[in-house]
């Protein structure tokens, strides 16, 4: 991940569940800089996707 990708506020009004994104700031705000949902042939939010989604990575650089 590029520190570039990163802010340092969250997106206003984007909620995410996803505790393992790396742009999870762990209340469940979202701190990309932008975000992607796809893909484009979806019908219904289960079809959908977040394609910015990143791996946390653990302190000591392995994945969680």
């Amino acid at each position: 991940m590029n520190k570039d990708d990163k802010s340092k506020k969250p997106i206003k009004g984007v909620i995410c569940d996803a505790v393992n994104c790396e742009y999870n700031n762990g209340d469940g705000e979202c701190r990309a800089k932008q975000i992607s949902v796809g893909p484009i042939y979806a019908n219904s939010c289960t079809d959908t996707v977040c394609a910015t989604f990143r791996k946390r990575e653990a302190s000591n650089g392995a994945t969680v």
